[in-house]
């Protein structure tokens, strides 16, 4: 149940990243260049069913806590913007849900390494797209520039949903 549902809220916010803006302004594209995170999100150890769905929770709280941020100059539509983040939190709170149920039953030790790594991994991801954030004041081109990194990550988010399944 949680594979397809999060299936389709993936779906969704992908969607709904892809409406509030148009393509990436062609004065951002310098820019682009100068967007570089201290490490990649695609590139986390997710072996256990257990680790992805950590890495699944962190990233949606992150990308949360990214469009909770000052998006005044972003002009994307703030009513697609809304609905992106109420998905996102719908989600999270399904996640933190399952993840402290299979901690009751002692199926998942959240103390465990590989779970701290990889929500350490997640967190410092997240940490160099908010300064990159900051660094460039909030900026338009800034935002787009991010809007795309986030699409990375719900590929991510797909790619671990899968694993779920097995």
């Amino acid at each position: 149940m949680l594979h397809f549902q999060q299936n389709k809220v993936n779906k969704e916010s992908l969607e709904l990243l892809e409406n509030v803006s148009g393509n990436l302004p062609s004065q951002c594209i310098n820019e682009r260049a100068a967007f570089k995170p201290t490490q990649d999100v695609l590139q986390l150890p997710v072996a256990q069913k257990e680790n992805a769905k950590v890495a699944i929770q962190e990233i949606l709280q992150e990308i949360f806590n990214i469009f909770s941020k000052n998006l005044t100059q972003s002009a994307w539509d703030a009513t697609s913007i809304v609905r992106f983040q109420n998905g996102l939190y719908q989600q999270i709170q399904r996640l933190e849900a399952c993840l402290r149920a299979q901690t009751e039953k002692g199926l998942t030790n959240p103390e465990s390494q590989d779970l701290q790594i990889t929500s350490r991994r997640v967190k410092k991801y997240f940490q160099g797209i908010d300064a990159f954030l900051k660094e460039k004041q909030y900026s338009l081109c800034a935002w787009e520039i991010i809007r795309v990194e986030i699409h990375r990550c719900f590929v991510l988010i797909d790619k671990l949903t899968r694993k779920l399944r097995n």
